[in-house]
């Protein structure tokens, strides 16, 4: 019995230990000075100022946007935006076919986030979970997933998600299923690189010879720890997954041609290019500008959940 408390004495004191990765107090006050930080960083505010833009005229669209995006008149074609030439009502100009740009533009942002936002939901819970797998347990379980993480980076992103689509079809769902299977990679090979450098830690150990089975190790010890540099990539992730939205959209193989979305409107000012800029100058600026706004904020939360910081060190 003696020889039994001699032993679990120190790893009792490793379990406790662990509070200098996910403290209470350390993270209260790293929100304290998070507040602080933000309105010094001028990265920072311009991109959550940019985001906050985008995320209103995508919640908002309808009260926000002047014109029905979907309405055709032909009479109005090709008119340029109101400092060209054009009229105050069509402040951007309008299309081939008459359709306000600035409607179009604004309710393109709801697909172009509802297709970011739920990709990486996909693509992070995924890719998460695999990592976790592949860092904490090791054996053929990592052989495996990083053996078919290997295969799926060999695979052009293109022609991959061409190979998918041409199975799936179009359409707004498949785009999501796509994006999100094919982004899990960079989420499991970093979550398998920070869970094993974590289950050498003390208090790893210590729960191990505590009797904590291996689902309570991930969960209680592992995940609390690399949930920072998740965020971090789902954040950036956005951003890329909107851009692959709008290529796969710009090459006829995403959402319906009919519904307003960024990749869209530059497939279809592409050939107006000449004489029109504006039909695909305006959703490319778009596009820019949000994913602008999300890099400056993923940047900062990078160096904001940094654990170093959140320590104090």
């Amino acid at each position: 019995m003696n020889r039994l408390r001699s032993l679990l004495g120190p790893a009792s004191d490793r379990l406790r230990a662990k509070r200098k990765f996910v403290d209470a107090d350390a993270l209260w006050s790293s929100s304290r000075r998070t507040r602080v930080r933000i309105w010094g960083d001028w990265g920072a505010m311009v991109g959550m100022f940019l985001v906050a833009v985008v995320v209103f005229a995508a919640l908002f669209a309808p009260l926000v946007a002047p014109h029905d995006p979907y309405e055709q008149v032909l009479s109005r074609s090709l008119r340029p935006p109101w400092w060209a030439g054009g009229t105050a009502d069509h402040p951007l100009g309008t299309d081939h076919l008459g359709r306000d740009v600035l409607s179009r533009v604004i309710f393109g942002s709801r697909i172009s986030l509802m297709v970011g936002v739920a990709a990486v939901l996909i693509s992070g819970s995924a890719g998460t979970i695999l990592g976790l797998l592949a860092g904490s347990l090791g054996g053929p379980i990592e052989s495996i997933i990083m053996r078919l993480a290997d295969v799926q980076l060999a695979f052009p992103f293109i022609l991959l998600a061409t190979a998918v689509m041409f199975v799936l079809g179009s359409g707004l769902a498949n785009v999501i299923i796509v994006l999100g299977i094919t982004g899990w990679v960079v989420y499991g090979r970093v979550v398998r690189a920070e869970a094993m450098q974590l289950r050498e830690k003390n208090f790893v150990e210590a729960a191990v010879a505590v009797g904590c089975t291996p689902g309570r190790i991930i969960v209680r010890h592992i995940l609390p720890n690399i949930v920072s540099s998740i965020t971090v990539i789902a954040t950036l992730e956005v951003a890329r997954v909107i851009i692959a939205e709008a290529a796969l959209t710009f090459l006829g193989l995403g959402v319906d041609p009919r519904i307003p979305t960024w990749g869209s409107m530059l497939a279809d000012g592409r050939q107006y290019l000449a004489g029109h800029p504006w039909i695909a100058t305006f959703p490319g600026l778009a596009i820019m500008i949000t994913v602008l706004g999300i890099n400056l904020l993923g940047d900062w939360l990078r160096d904001t959940l940094d654990p170093r910081m959140i320590n104090g060190q």
